[in-house]
């Protein structure tokens, strides 16, 4: 799953999705997910991580599989660790170059770690 990067200035409503925004201090394991197609989850600062944790609650807890959008105080630093913890798209904020966002994604050719896309470390995949 590739993150979907959207510039901040050219972000459009589609009324036809059913959206769920959920607050930063709110449980996602608690919210209501019936019809949602999207959930988007704010940074209302670059410093407060609070929707990876959410994010990653929606994804491997709750099984949501619609688009987790990440909106607010969006930076290029943050877009490789928020596919990792489960955003589908992110809204960046707009004094962001898009196209420097995208080039993120070639820094790293894999991870130690499991994310939401591959549970498992990666010395436990090749065994």
């Amino acid at each position: 799953m590739q993150l979907e990067i959207i510039h901040g200035d050219a972000q459009a409503s589609d009324e036809s999705v059913q959206v769920l925004t959920i607050d930063n201090a709110a449980d996602p394991l608690t919210c209501e997910l019936e019809g949602v197609q999207r959930v988007e989850l704010h940074f209302p600062k670059f410093t407060d991580g609070r929707a990876f944790s959410q994010a990653l609650l929606l994804r491997r807890r709750r099984g949501f599989t619609g688009d987790i959008r990440a909106t607010g105080d969006v930076l290029i630093d943050q877009l490789v660790q928020m596919q990792r913890s489960g955003f589908s798209s992110a809204v960046l904020r707009a004094d962001q170059d898009v196209a420097h966002a995208r080039r993120q994604f070639d820094r790293y050719a894999a991870f130690y770690q499991g994310d939401v896309l591959d549970p498992q470390p990666l010395f436990a995949r090749f065994v």
